[in-house]
């Protein structure tokens, strides 16, 4: 399946560069890193990036492949805390720190179905089939209740107000709620 163009978001501020490669480089850089580091054949249309950090030497990061699914998003973005930079493929989720490479986590969330900045409340927000993860400076802000028994739609945001709806299996319909975007709580 044709994957689509991968996103590039680079909304908050960030001294590193990063370039999506269309394909692993013949000459690999010195320094390689593999996200999560215990993935067998990631390589298979795995996401290649090319990262030149604020300092020190540029690596490739190769971060596997969730699905091969043109519904789930696969891109690059930055985050909150400047150095780190979030890398999405096939729905799997990597926050990486462009400082010290070998520090990541991956959201839990196979997949992650959305990925938000929202530069004014300093998040990432990720979007998942019940819930929704924020992401801040200093790592995860909140994480929603659930809003879903299958899939979310963020309809607008308002003066750190998120109004979306959840697909409620009792009722068969979409169901509308709001959250403030500093608490992740329903309002």
């Amino acid at each position: 399946m044709a994957s689509p163009t991968p996103t590039v978001d680079l909304t908050f501020p960030h001294p590193w560069t990063a370039e999506i490669l269309p394909r692993r480089p013949l000459i690999l850089p010195a320094r390689r890193f593999t996200y999560p580091a215990a993935a067998e054949e990631v390589e298979e249309g795995a996401l290649e990036l090319l990262v030149r950090p604020a300092e020190g030497e540029p690596f490739l990061a190769t971060c596997a492949l969730g699905f091969d699914d043109p519904a789930v998003p696969s891109g690059l973005w930055s985050c909150p805390d400047p150095d780190w930079l979030c890398a999405v493929s096939g729905g799997y989720a990597y926050l990486l720190d462009t400082a010290e490479p070998n520090r990541f986590l991956q959201i839990p969330w196979r997949p992650v179905l959305g990925i938000r900045s929202l530069p004014e409340q300093g998040l990432l927000l990720f979007t998942g089939h019940h819930a929704l993860l924020a992401w801040g400076r200093n790592g995860e802000a909140w994480q929603s209740p659930r809003l879903s028994a299958e899939g979310i739609r963020i309809d607008r945001i308002e003066g750190g107000i998120l109004h979306g709806a959840g697909w409620d299996l009792m009722a068969d319909a979409d169901v509308p709620f709001t959250l403030d975007l500093k608490t992740g709580l329903r309002i």
